[in-house]
């Protein structure tokens, strides 16, 4: 019975929020959500990143090795999505790949292992958030715009954030008392705020082929953790570290795979990308409690 109490502890706060934003977002067709995406990708997300990646939360070992175990996720990812698109018979099989590939481990895998295990939790899963930050702006825009672009990355603070809290974390330095609560505020209105857009960005996201949507949706939510339990198994991992891999392995696609693809492809690509968020968005509803509960009884 205690599971389920935890378990219901660790989902009920986000998908209440998420109801907030679609609640809004629905009332109010034309409320403005670019104060909330300026703040997360300016301020908020590298907050999250410097407060998260802290020693006192992870060392800079388990930090390298889950940043190169997701790495390898993401491999697995890549593979299995192409396989997808080329079944469903996908024209540009590339600019589609991204919402396959890059999981929302951020908007609603942070706030999920953070309520699941606690700082350590929000450590680990910080580590994999930041290799998906780096992914959006590289692999992400590649993909998207079929060429490589160094300036978007650099234009991008979370990349600077993840550079401070690596040498933070290599030199084992702890943040000043006044760094580590300035940073913790922001983490925490950060983790309301986008967590309240994805609700909100549901009401208007659109899906414009729902069976190619679904399938593509499958290998996202449902492929996506059974690659991590593999990972696991090959690696022998174990503990709150291998729960936390196997909960952000099984996250839907991120919103900002739209944000990526609206800037940087053609509108019959983008409106595929929003089709592929929406419905793994929805599936993820009923996949994340039973994959949170398999990671709490199994990885704890």
């Amino acid at each position: 019975m205690d599971i389920y109490i935890k378990l219901f502890e660790v989902l009920f706060p986000v998908f209440f929020v998420v109801g907030i934003g679609y609640y809004l977002g629905k009332k109010n067709p034309k409320i403005d959500t670019t104060f909330i995406t300026n703040f997360a990708a300016n301020v908020g997300t590298p907050s999250m990143i410097i407060y998260a990646l802290n020693p006192v939360n992870i060392s800079f070992n388990i930090f390298i090795n889950y940043f190169w175990y997701y790495a390898i996720a993401i491999v697995g990812f890549i593979i299995v999505g192409t396989i997808i698109l080329f079944l469903l018979n996908t024209k540009d099989i590339i600019r589609e790949l991204p919402p396959l590939t890059m999981p929302n481990t951020g908007n609603m895998g942070l706030p999920i292992c953070l309520f699941a295990y606690g700082s350590q939790g929000l450590g680990v899963s910080a580590a994999i958030s930041a290799l998906i930050i780096l992914c959006h702006f590289t692999l992400g825009v590649f993909l998207a715009d079929r060429k490589f672009s160094l300036k978007v990355i650099l234009k991008s603070p979370p990349f600077y954030a993840i550079i401070i809290a690596v040498f933070l974390l290599y030199y084992d330095y702890e943040l000043p008392g006044f760094i580590e609560n300035t940073t913790f505020l922001l983490m925490y209105a950060t983790i309301f705020l986008i967590l309240m857009s994805l609700g909100i960005a549901l009401t208007r996201l659109k899906v414009f082929s729902l069976n190619k949507a679904i399938f593509s949706s499958l290998g996202r939510v449902i492929v996506g953790p059974i690659i991590g339990y593999l990972l696991i198994l090959y690696f022998g991992l174990e503990g709150f570290a291998a729960g936390v891999l196997l909960i952000q392995c099984s996250m839907p696609s991120a919103v900002l795979n739209y944000l990526v693809a609206s800037i940087y492809s053609p509108k019959k690509i983008v409106d595929s990308v929003a089709s592929t968020i929406v419905v793994s968005t929805l599936m993820s509803f009923i996949t994340i409690p039973i994959v949170v509960f398999f990671a709490l009884k199994y990885f704890n």
